[in-house]
């Protein structure tokens, strides 16, 4: 790869797991940061408390994976025993390096609150006068989530339910047409927030 391929890889794994510094990105274990590496990204983890606790860096190659299976490989890796080769193991700073092999790794699935913030990132632009924007949410349990959308060309908030198992992106990248649609909104009288709902669940 070249150095800006490498930037650019770098700079997208860095956007995508700023987001994990507020809870663990597995029980027990932290994120502490992310850092450049020739051809690679190290993801520094803490793993324990902090007296008694551990930094790991994982090293990743950037030609294997792209960004977004990153944090799965994570949770895989942290989740359970793992097993390393000597030539996998390395220091640096102090501190243990792990390169992993991401082609051997199967991603372990994004808990339900990492999909929630995935929808939402994506939808979080304001738009512009074509478009809803969100303006809220809430989690329902079972996998549902509400979003609060308003649409500048007409008064009131719809209310669109998503399962966040099935939030692709194609389906988030629809949800500003398919509010639009008469046909998938019913009234929404048992939720003050919203004056429409439109149910994209099975989408």
């Amino acid at each position: 790869m070249t150095d800006s391929e490498d930037r650019e890889q770098q700079a997208a794994v860095s956007r995508l797991l700023f987001y994990y510094l507020n809870a663990p990105i597995a029980e027990g274990c932290r994120l502490r940061g992310v850092l450049p590496a020739p051809g690679a990204v190290r993801i520094a983890i803490r793993a324990g408390d902090d007296e008694t606790g551990r930094t790991f860096l994982y090293e990743i190659p950037n030609d294997t994976v792209a960004p977004a299976y990153i944090p799965g490989l994570l949770r895989t890796v942290l989740g359970g025993t793992q097993y390393y080769s000597s030539d996998d193991i390395g220091d640096v700073m102090g501190t243990t390096l792990i390169r992993l092999r991401p082609e051997e790794i199967t991603p372990a699935p994004e808990p339900e609150e990492g999909q929630a913030l995935t929808v939402l990132r994506a939808l979080s632009d304001p738009g512009d006068d074509e478009n809803p924007f969100l303006i809220g949410f809430l989690m329902h349990g079972d996998g549902l989530m509400r979003l609060y959308v308003q649409r500048p060309d007409r008064p009131g908030i719809i209310g669109a339910d998503v399962r966040l198992s099935n939030a692709r992106t194609a389906l988030i990248g629809s949800i500003p047409t398919l509010v639009r649609e008469e046909q998938h909104q019913q009234p929404a009288p048992d939720d003050p927030h919203c004056d429409l709902l439109v149910d994209l669940t099975d989408w």
